[in-house]
């Protein structure tokens, strides 16, 4: 029994290592490695510099599951575009008069992985990147509302934000069309990544106007394959009702067309998730455009690019009326207490995969540890201290039942080798045993294994999380979000585990015993591509369960037998 214990053991840690190991190479965009996925290859990316027919438009009336306006898929006439640059404390962004568009976004207090640049949110160079955010009118009576490929004129006015500065306005007015005049205005606020978008309707004709307002993200389909055991989530389109709550909705899916948008609603959001980061569009601002029916619409464009939009029906304009609609774009990281603060469910584009119930809590109290200790490595080791706690009593009796199969071990082995010849008595005998000597061969199991999805979902708290991005610990340790770059957390991780090993009792089959010794030399290769921060929580739960172990292998008189 003890070695079907330990092989129970093995086998489930070691399933869980291959899930997380296919699911690493998954969110990587590269092909499961041990087992098969239902989804099909990334779609082909458009050659650079070539843009699909309608690569543009907003998503028909197919996609949203209702009627919609027709669809702007010509550009107006050619007339001169500005780039306009807007510099802020925490932008650079530039935004084309066609139709005041943000081409280019770039987040000044983030680096990419290599800290040789910024982290680039938006931009619009090629096919193959691109990725921005439009907004623009739809009349449901086909008049020729300015959309996002109307040309419109940037208003006067300073485009960086000046020292001491807390706000910075940047205006476009378009022409009148369709009896409509569009002016839209970006808010920029100091310190903050939601950036208000003021959209002003203007009814210049004699005749009431039916308008829609949609906002849209269209962003490439490719999700960066990084390296092995990169740290890659969800990318994608995603949308929020109250209703129907959060929804993924995965690039694939959209391209087969097997994709349900959220049902029309009067409240709730679009984004565009990746690892770390995340767009969104939100009304948002004052009552009446928080509560402004909306639709939510996706769709493949072709070229491997796609569309998610919301699309607000407006009140009747009447002639010389202006319908002012405010909305939100955020564009930064995906800071959880952040998110929650500005919208309900924004912060569930943070993803913490199967486990969300188990690493929300967790995040939340590695948080409140990192506020009381000012540094993400001291806290995930002080969180570690805790959980041990908290599983104290339930790891005391693992230990103890291991404490017992090893003091009863050199009888188990002697039976065996008697026996070796009587397969039937040796199981009998060795019930016997276990019975006479009140041993359960299972009891040091079941407590080990209820604590894997803890681990498991810990792994996704590290994996999301962009504070530990570049988050420091001490010395050499310069990123917990990294895999070590001297190797030296694997290879302490691998003598803890070696060590616990020893301390563990020996099974009877010589191949098991030999396997005991092989497997946390064959975890530790694993062990290499993994987050330090990651490793430093395996590093400190196994040092604190050695300090357990030892102490109730001491107390039984079973240490070093």
């Amino acid at each position: 029994m003890n070695d079907i214990r330990r092989t129970i053991l093995w086998v489930i840690f070691g399933f869980s290592l291959v899930l997380l190991w296919d699911q690493w190479q998954v969110f990587n965009g590269n092909k499961p490695t041990f087992l098969p996925s239902s989804k099909p290859a990334a779609v082909a990316s458009a050659p650079a510099g070539s843009t699909p027919a309608g690569s543009n438009g907003v998503p028909t009336a197919s996609t949203a599951g209702g009627s919609a306006a027709a669809v702007p898929t010509q550009a107006a006439p050619v007339a001169p575009r500005e780039q306009v640059s807007v510099t802020t404390d925490l932008f650079k962004a530039v935004i084309d008069s066609e139709g005041a568009t943000v081409n280019y976004l770039e987040l000044l207090k983030y680096e990419e992985a290599d800290r040789t640049k910024h982290v680039v949110l938006f931009e619009n160079d090629s096919p193959a990147t691109r990725y921005i955010a439009q907004t623009g009118l739809l009349s449901q009576t086909g008049e020729p509302f300015p959309n996002h490929l109307t040309p419109m004129t940037p208003k006067a006015g300073p485009r960086a934000m000046a020292e001491g500065q807390n706000t910075l306005e940047v205006s476009f007015e378009s022409a009148p069309s369709g009896g409509l005049k569009y002016v839209k205005t970006y808010v920029f606020k100091r310190g903050d990544y939601t950036i208000g978008v003021r959209h002003e309707v203007v009814n210049v004709s004699d005749q009431p106007r039916d308008a829609q307002l949609y906002m849209q993200l269209l962003r490439h389909g490719t999700v960066a394959a990084g390296t092995m055991f990169g740290t890659n989530t969800f990318t994608g389109p995603a949308a929020y009702t109250n209703e129907k709550k959060f929804h993924k909705l995965d690039f694939s899916d959209i391209a087969k067309a097997k994709v349900e948008p959220p049902p029309p609603a009067n409240d709730g959001w679009i984004a565009m998730v990746q690892h770390y980061f995340v767009s969104a569009w939100l009304l948002k601002g004052d009552p009446a455009s928080e509560q402004l029916k909306r639709e939510f619409r996706v769709k493949d464009l072709g070229g491997n690019l796609f569309t998610v939009a919301m699309v607000a029906t407006l009140p009747k304009i009447a002639p010389g009326q202006t319908q002012v609609v405010n909305s939100a774009l955020f564009a930064g990281p995906e800071e959880e207490k952040k998110l929650e603060a500005i919208a309900p469910g924004l912060d569930l584009v943070k993803d913490y995969g199967i486990f969300a119930i188990i690493s929300k809590p967790l995040y939340w109290l590695l948080n409140e540890l990192h506020e009381i200790l000012g540094n993400w490595g001291w806290a995930i080791v002080a969180l570690v201290v805790l959980l041990k706690a908290a599983f104290y009593w339930l790891n005391a009796k693992a230990y103890a039942s291991m404490a017992k199969m090893k003091a009863i071990n050199p009888k188990i082995m002697e039976m065996r080798e008697r026996l070796k010849d009587k397969p039937q008595e040796m199981q009998q005998e060795m019930m016997r045993i276990y019975k006479t000597e009140k041993v359960n061969p299972m009891g040091g199991c079941f407590p080990i294994v209820i604590q894997i999805p803890v681990f498991i979902a810990l792994y996704w708290v590290l994996l999301s999380s962009v504070e530990m991005r570049h988050a420091p610990w001490i010395g050499w340790i310069t990123d917990l979000s990294a895999p070590d770059p001297w190797y030296i957390l694997p290879v302490v991780m691998t003598l803890t585990s070696l060590f616990q090993t020893w301390l563990n009792p020996t099974p009877p089959d010589p191949m098991q015993a030999k396997l005991m010794w092989i497997m946390p030399l064959a975890f530790s290769v694993m062990f290499i591509f993994f987050p330090a921060g990651l490793v430093l929580y395996w590093i400190t739960n196994n040092v604190l369960s050695i300090a357990q172990q030892w102490f109730i292998n001491k107390r039984l008189g079973v240490l070093g037998k």
